[in-house]
């Protein structure tokens, strides 16, 4: 039986992982049909996401006794990986999807260590419950924290402002950035409520879609992942009951010092999207040169002394990215941790950048290589070049993640991870 295709990044495994991996394989004919239309028409494909929905994916990194699949990190790298070889749009979407699963199992966790006090910790954990039950039902989340304001110190400044008002809150705010924008069945806002400029007193709010005061940003007419709904959305003082809301101060730093890595965990399984879309591009790219023939000779067009050094440097170039990658979701899931938690962050930033510009030379490679006849915009290479070309700016580019990195290694902790804006 051939491996699942998750396998080429997670190469070792369990039979559990193999069973997850093998859901997710079920989907990718769905999203390889959908993906020049999801590219061309800048929508996330409503089959697409019905497709995961059916193959009950949608709770795969839940742990098994909260209904979930059981998954972690690695199943969520090695899906993201898989998805990406057949649309990355919806790769992407469906990681934001997922990273919402944080919200819940990271306020769980926190309870459970401990770090609330009696009264909190009723409030944290029903508010945990809903998150993970709203996904166990089969809900698709979008994940909305990343805004255009920014500041100097902080990967992700938080501007949008929660008032509490009778029964419950009133949101307001603008976020840049979040797949599933229009398609999503609940929307997972980050906000900040009064009482403080700094990461205590950012709350997250569960709002729905069709609320009023809530609308849609303009369409995302980006250079790549054109499908994933990331146009994001506007929020007009929109209602939020208490009960959808999570607003204790101190619950969001207290829940990331449950994540193994950075922000709020599952990371390096963004990255892994544009990998699989890298691993993609280069398997078309060698079916390509070893499959067409010159007329004259039959040989392979793929022989030529300068196709043959670019191919092997896109071979050398995936298999960085691949060997980054996996060494990555290794120093968040092993056990014990190989590394501690700042160690581990500061890896991640420099892994980060080294795997999107390894899976960027991996496409251009391919547009040297594969030709003039290749350049076409609703082609693989095209597409995989545009697509892949995001992850060089997407939540921070390789030069900032370099520098973050070298500066925690020296001063041995994280830079801040999200700040106010006034």
């Amino acid at each position: 039986m051939a491996e699942p295709t998750g396998a080429k990044l997670i190469v070792d495994m369990t039979d559990a992982e193999v069973g997850r991996a093998e859901r997710v394989d079920g989907v990718l004919e769905t999203l390889k049909d959908n993906a020049s239309m999801a590219d061309r028409e800048a929508t996330l494909p409503r089959a697409n996401v019905e497709a995961i929905s059916a193959a009950g994916l949608l709770s795969l990194v839940v742990p098994e006794n909260l209904g979930g699949l059981g998954g972690n990190l690695r199943d969520l790298s090695a899906a993201t990986f898989a998805m990406g070889t057949a649309c990355p749009s919806t790769a992407l979407a469906y990681f934001f999807h997922c990273s919402a699963t944080s919200r819940g199992l990271l306020a769980l966790e926190a309870v459970q260590a401990g770090l609330f006090d009696e009264d909190e910790s009723s409030t944290v954990e029903a508010f945990g419950s809903l998150v993970i039950d709203r996904m166990v039902s089969g809900r698709w989340m979008a994940n909305f924290a990343s805004e255009s304001v920014k500041t100097s110190t902080a990967a992700i400044s938080i501007a949008t402002s929660a008032v509490e008002v009778d029964g419950g809150w009133a949101v307001s705010g603008v976020k840049a950035f979040g797949c599933g924008t229009g398609v999503a069945d609940d929307y997972l806002v980050t906000a900040r409520f009064p009482g403080g400029d700094t990461a205590d007193y950012l709350g997250v709010f569960i709002v729905d879609p069709t609320a009023d005061g809530v609308s849609e940003r303009p369409p995302w007419d980006s250079l790549g992942m054109r499908g994933s709904a990331s146009h994001g959305v506007v929020l007009d003082k929109v209602f939020v009951p208490s009960n959808m809301a999570l607003a204790v101060p101190g619950a969001f730093p207290k829940m990331m010092q449950m994540s193994r890595g950075s922000f709020v965990g599952n990371q390096p399984a963004g990255s892994a999207c544009y990998l699989g879309s890298a691993a993609a591009v280069y398997d078309y790219a060698v079916a390509h040169l070893t499959n067409t023939k010159f007329k004259d000779t039959g040989q392979s067009i793929g022989m030529a002394d300068f196709q043959l050094q670019v191919l092997g440097k896109m071979r050398e170039s995936l298999d960085t990215g691949l060997l980054w990658m996996r060494r990555q979701v290794e120093l968040e899931t092993a056990e014990p941790p190989p590394l501690t938690k700042d160690e581990t962050v500061a890896t991640w930033r420099i892994a980060k950048g080294t795997c999107a510009e390894a899976a960027m030379d991996v496409a251009i490679g391919a547009l040297k290589a594969c030709g003039t006849s290749n350049t076409y915009n609703t082609g693989l290479v095209a597409r995989s070049l545009r697509d892949i070309s995001m992850g060089l700016v997407q939540a921070f580019p390789p030069e900032r993640g370099r520098i973050e990195g070298a500066r925690a290694i020296i001063s041995g902790s994280e830079s801040e991870s999200f700040g106010g804006a006034k």
